[in-house]
């Protein structure tokens, strides 16, 4: 179940990047109403997969496709 919502957590956040362009995480909370755990794990699982950069931006990141 846990991995269900992980990968389509992962799945909401890449149609956000590729329809919006470069979002900050906190703004990829916000709009895709995510806890902080399952942000994470998305990511992590979206930057295994070599889909997404991830750059500092002050206390959060930017996150944009490869």
């Amino acid at each position: 179940m846990l991995i269900q919502k992980v990968g389509e957590a992962a799945g909401l956040i890449w149609l956000a990047i590729d329809s919006q362009g470069p979002l900050k995480t906190t703004a990829l909370k916000k709009q895709l109403k995510l806890n902080d755990t399952i942000l994470h794990m998305a990511l992590g699982w979206l930057a295994r997969e070599d889909k997404i950069e991830m750059t500092a931006s002050g206390r959060t990141f930017l996150v944009q496709l490869k």
